[in-house]
């Protein structure tokens, strides 16, 4: 008899473990879901707005129940902060769409390099630590997280793709011009340098 008890006993700490691993690995997948900057087109102005979601919140409720989508953040806050959140249709629409990491990886692909004219690396190279770079029309290297999230979309109209290396020799060519000895201009160089 009381070795039936211990496996029972087992098996339902098993269970409840189990269940326990469940939930937890669902508020993770939540909260992984939810993170991050997202552009959405504000439902009151029309304009792009950037917000983040509250994936905390979300993670937490995940572990009893369906989470509820919120704003933890928005640029038209404090002054709206009291809004509707109707941006929230738009991103139940297509989460990943939104997301400011998947808009900037989806204007780099397929791009070359304004000044080596190499396609931009692969994103799993780049995102960590060699981001590219953008050529502004006044000719400055920036990279796009120099920018406010919802300017992204006007900028990447404006500026140039340039890849990590590029962007690493032209802004040690401007900053230290006195260590730089150019061998003479190709064509390629010449076009870019006017």
């Amino acid at each position: 008899m009381g070795n039936l008890i211990y496996w029972v006993l087992m098996g339902t700490v098993a269970a409840v473990l189990g269940y326990l691993l469940y939930r937890l690995y669902d508020s993770a997948k939540t909260y992984y879901r939810f993170r991050g900057k997202r552009l959405v087109t504000c439902p009151e102005t029309h304009k792009i707005a950037a917000v983040e979601l509250d994936a905390e919140a979300a993670a937490r409720e995940a572990f009893t129940r369906k989470p509820r989508i919120q704003l933890a953040e928005c640029t038209r806050w404090p002054e709206r902060k009291d809004c509707g959140q109707g941006c929230l249709s738009e991103i139940a629409e297509s989460p990943s769409d939104c997301l400011v990491r998947n808009i900037v990886i989806d204007w780099f692909t397929d791009k070359k390099c304004v000044y080596c004219e190499k396609p931009i690396a692969e994103v799993e190279e780049w995102w960590v630590d060699h981001k590219p770079a953008l050529l502004t029309p006044e000719r400055q290297i920036v990279t796009w997280n120099e920018f406010a999230a919802e300017q992204l979309p006007e900028t990447f109209e404006k500026c140039q793709p340039v890849c990590w290396s590029c962007a690493a020799t032209e802004t040690f060519r401007k900053e230290r011009p006195e260590l730089v000895s150019d061998r003479a201009p190709t064509p390629l160089r010449i076009q870019h340098i006017k």
